[in-house]
């Protein structure tokens, strides 16, 4: 019987910007001709084989897919090329792409969970992994994984962190890139990258000026809580979120002198209006090249290409502090996940295994500038040729780099460091709350969700 697409039935209001790649058009035509020619073969089937149940038939209908794309927006482009290379390769199926913002994609996944209207396909990161496994909507990957085409050849270290994000230990998310925080700085105003968080404080004074220059811009506004913990855990050199008795680490003394000195430096060496920056709006004040650094991941490289052009500028890990070494807080990591409710499933898989394929994974992070999931892209040429990424993917393989796995497997992580604790640390910037007060909130809340998911688990 041939399947319904999706597409013929009204969408959804949660269903966000749908784009189908390669429709009308010479695309039209050729998918015209292979119906004619499936529904040839069809009748050839029944003239030879009879009418009656017994005789072989050709199933001359077409899947539709649906795909979430988490990050909707400037990569809309990039998955509408590899959904074309797909459909080419794979002809019975089709990709229709929606396009969801970042800011809102957890509620979009939580509504589409309660009203059973998940995508077969979804972006997914290790950020709110342990919701969606917490609530049974998405399908474990291990055994597709063992007998897929990119067995052995996603990063160890990827698929570790995927595995230690789920609530239960198993592998839901298939990676497709990860990330690394790096201090972004214009070299015409600092000509080398810095290497300690004393000279980073040093040099973000130096810079600022009295023409409205500023050395630095701090994101005070949505997503701060998790640059702060890169930068806190960079500066101190702990390598762990909870001690072995469950505490929270982050209200370390060590932690709080970071936080303190970068408070510090608010409406000093930084904008006044940052105490509201979110993404856009930090990037927005980067690109008036009137901010020397501002501390991001390399996500956002293509951004400041646009800009400043590609020869000005560049980009270091984030400092080291007293401990002399890189302590790195891992990114989420992310990449794909296939939803239990889908239909489609084989179908759905095809296409995650097409994505993650060297190929695929290669063109997406090359256009992202981003860390490959796919061992073979990671030894691709233009990953070379990317000073920025060329430096993260050394310091995140110098053996003496320590990478810290931040707690992704409690659900309330990402509320705790979002709706939480935003306004709290805004009260820091302002001088109405002291560091070392907002840590042990901080700390408090991570060692209660902590205690929780060990006890909901019978530890």
């Amino acid at each position: 019987m041939a399947t319904m697409r999706r597409d013929a039935v009204p969408h959804s209001p949660m269903s966000g910007n749908r784009t189908r790649p390669g429709r009308g058009g010479a695309g039209s035509v050729r998918r015209g001709h292979r119906l004619l020619g499936a529904v040839a073969v069809a009748l050839l089937a029944v003239a030879a084989g009879g009418c009656g149940p017994s005789g072989p038939t050709v199933d001359a209908g077409r899947t539709t897919i649906t795909f979430w794309d988490n990050n909707g927006g400037s990569r809309a482009p990039i998955y509408q090329e590899l959904i074309k290379r797909f459909e080419e390769a794979n002809p019975a199926i089709d990709v229709e792409y929606v396009g969801v913002p970042i800011a809102s994609v957890q509620q979009k996944y939580d509504a589409a969970i309660a009203a059973g209207d998940t995508p077969d396909v979804g972006g997914v990161t290790t950020s709110y992994l342990a919701a969606l496994v917490d609530r049974r909507a998405l399908e474990p990957a291990e055994g597709w994984l063992a007998g897929s085409t990119v067995k052995g050849r996603l990063a160890a270290g990827m698929l570790e962190s995927s595995r230690q994000a789920a609530p239960d230990g198993e592998l839901y998310l298939v990676p497709n890139t990860s990330n690394m925080d790096v201090i972004w700085y214009l070299k015409n105003l600092l000509p080398e990258p810095v290497a300690t968080w004393d000279e980073f404080f040093a040099e973000a004074d130096r810079l600022t000026d009295a023409s409205g220059r500023y050395g630095y811009t701090i994101r005070g506004g949505a997503g701060s809580i998790f640059q702060l913990l890169a930068e806190m855990y960079s500066y101190s050199g702990i390598t762990r979120f909870f001690d072995a008795s469950g505490k929270s680490t982050v209200n370390d003394p060590r932690n709080t002198e970071l936080l303190t000195r970068m408070a510090g430096i608010y409406r000093k060496n930084t904008p006044e209006t940052d105490i509201a920056n979110d993404f856009p709006e930090m990037v927005a004040a980067f690109a008036t090249g009137k901010i020397a650094m501002m501390h991001h991941n390399l996500g956002s490289y293509n951004d400041h290409v646009k800009v400043h052009g590609a020869d000005r500028i560049g980009a270091f890990p984030l400092p080291v502090g007293p401990t002399g070494r890189h302590t790195v807080v891992a990114n989420p990591v992310d990449g794909f996940a296939v939803f239990r409710n889908s239909e489609h499933k084989a179908a759905a898989w095809k296409f995650v295994e097409f994505l993650v394929s060297a190929e695929s994974n290669g063109y997406w992070n090359r256009r992202t500038g981003q860390i490959p999931a796919n061992t073979e892209a990671q030894g691709d040429a233009w990953v070379a040729e990317l000073p920025h990424l060329k430096a993260a993917v050394d310091t995140l393989n110098d053996p003496d780099t320590a990478v810290v796995s931040p707690p992704y497997h409690l659900p309330r992580f990402s509320s705790i460091t979002k709706a939480d604790t935003e306004p709290l640390f805004q009260k820091v910037l302002l001088g109405r709350l002291k560091p070392q007060e907002f840590l042990d909130v901080l700390a408090r809340k991570l060692t209660d969700a902590q205690a929780e998911w060990k006890r909901a688990r019978g530890g």
